[in-house]
């Protein structure tokens, strides 16, 4: 007996997004930061299509911690720390479920499972130590055959080519292949690299994926 994935036959790999379906995020409180430290028209600022360019490069690695605080402290206007700075941009992230976690754990007895996040370094590093802080001292990557994150990887979704780096390096067949994650456009992007994607709708979690007992 196992889990299975109900909608969708033949699945034998699963590519998991991180933020918004692992970890629990909530982007208000970094604009709430950035805005109690005086930033206006934050959502003009750092809204989807009107961040700058940098943004990205932080999140494919091309640019350094030193050089996107820099670039994020010049947009922004502000003249603090950079502590300061980092922790609004960190203010984001929230907990893991340990629910999510133990699922991870069974869907690995029948699943090969992996993770790929749009991330970048100082979200790592601050996510990481919330893993570590509230399971013992176990890692996240202790879940997954590989964790993929953009800014180490090269690439970001929703690159066609992103998705294929991972399914050529590992082996995996896109048909057999279910991709999870809470923002359309990377579900769209999957689907255009020949994975089967799934879009977790908001109010949702992982739990409620029609998961199901098989008898195999």
């Amino acid at each position: 007996m196992g889990l299975i994935f109900a909608p969708m036959q033949n699945i034998k790999n699963i590519i998991f997004d991180l933020g918004g379906v692992i970890l629990n995020l909530d982007t208000q409180r970094t604009e709430a930061a950035f805005v109690s430290l005086g930033v206006t028209g934050f959502r003009d600022l750092f809204g989807l299509g009107h961040a700058a360019s940098f943004f990205k490069e932080y999140e494919i690695g091309t640019i350094d911690d030193r050089q996107f605080v820099d670039s994020l402290k010049k947009l922004a206007g502000l003249s603090v720390s950079d502590e300061t700075v980092i922790e609004a941009w960190n203010a984001m992230l929230l907990d893991f479920p340990p629910e999510r976690i133990a699922l991870l754990d069974e869907l690995r007895k029948h699943y090969r499972v992996f993770l790929f996040s749009n991330t970048n370094a100082l979200h790592l590093s601050a996510l990481q130590q919330t893993y570590r802080d509230s399971f013992g001292g176990r890692s996240l990557d202790d879940h997954f055959e590989k964790a993929y994150y953009s800014h180490l990887l090269g690439m970001r979704k929703p690159g066609v080519e992103s998705y294929r780096h991972i399914l050529l390096e590992n082996g995996l067949e896109g048909a057999e292949t279910l991709f999870v994650d809470d923002a359309l456009v990377n579900v769209e992007g999957a689907n255009a690299a020949g994975l089967q994607g799934f879009h977790l709708l908001p109010g949702t979690t992982i739990l409620d994926i029609p998961w199901k007992v098989s008898s195999e």
